[in-house]
């Protein structure tokens, strides 16, 4: 791997379409998860969706909430261990 040129506006762009395809399918899960949280806040309290089994609707929404939040830190973290490494310089120790 080599260092990109961010200089150039042809070359930041391909690098910052690279950094999008970093992790791309947990960062879709994380936003699914905070989108499906948010449904589940809002589903009346009354029953709820009878696939969740025996926790009230609110528990399950702060599961995915908090899963969802796991899975984009990691992702933030998977992006700058990507974004560091790529930025080394070419020979240079950890």
């Amino acid at each position: 791997m080599s260092r990109p040129d961010l200089s150039d506006p042809e070359a930041r762009a391909a690098y910052r379409r690279e950094l999008l395809g970093v992790a791309r399918w947990p960062r879709l899960a994380g936003f699914i998860l905070v989108i499906g949280a948010l449904g589940l806040f809002l589903w009346p309290r009354s029953g709820g969706p009878w696939f969740l089994g025996p926790l009230p609707t609110q528990t399950w929404g702060w599961i995915s909430l908090g899963l969802g939040w796991v899975i984009w830190i990691g992702v933030i973290v998977a992006r700058t261990r990507h974004h560091k490494a790529r930025m080394r310089e070419p020979g240079g120790g950890i």
